[in-house]
């Protein structure tokens, strides 16, 4: 007999391995109402501001690391992307500043993340789970002499998939990765990938 499967804990250990090295992760993309035309105009030679700020469900744990991925990820974006011709990003202080196009920008974004972190479930069985990142965030641009946003919508965005468990640490590049799917030309928002 295998000196393998005369020690069953290694054998397990080794199957288990092998099941989680080759897991397949799944990104999907929400937009709600859906057919928005892309937020970004990098020709259009806009100044934008961009305030972002939160609103999280009574529950929700570890706010504060939460908020620093939620800033990290968003401040990424904005810098690599090349959404607009210039963008300030900065945090909400209070509603009425939410609303206003400061003086010297052609628009101005609100971002309201309202969810961001990552969720582990068990499925039939101890060894199998399903794990994923989920981000929600809800979208507003505001134009020059405006009290109204001229377009609202919300992006819903999850990555992860069976045997698959996320941690924190991918938490500001999934923030931009759904900035990024909800802001930008639309493109195929499904997606499957196979990690190892």
């Amino acid at each position: 007999m295998s000196r393998l499967f005369s020690h069953p804990r290694k054998a397990a250990a080794l199957i288990t391995g092998a099941l989680l090295s080759a897991c397949t992760t799944t990104t999907t993309v929400m937009i709600s109402p859906p057919d928005q035309a892309p937020i970004c105009q990098p020709q259009s030679g806009l100044k934008t501001a961009v305030l972002w700020r939160t609103n999280w469900r009574p529950n929700q744990k570890d706010i504060p690391e939460r908020e620093a991925a939620a800033s990290e990820g968003i401040v990424d974006f904005f810098a690599d992307s090349r959404c607009f011709l210039s963008t300030s990003v900065a945090r909400a202080r209070t509603d009425r500043a939410a609303t206003e196009v400061p003086y010297g920008s052609d628009l101005l974004l609100v971002l309201t993340v309202r969810e961001l972190g990552p969720t582990v479930k068990l499925l039939s069985s101890p060894a199998l789970v399903e794990g994923y990142t989920e981000v929600v965030v809800d979208v507003a641009r505001y134009l020059p002499g405006r009290i109204e946003s001229d377009r609202q919508f919300s992006i819903h965005w999850r990555n992860g998939g069976p045997r698959v468990v996320k941690g924190v640490q991918s938490l500001p590049a999934d923030m931009t990765a759904a900035l990024k799917a909800g802001l930008q030309e639309k493109q195929d928002h499904s997606a499957t990938t196979k990690t190892k």
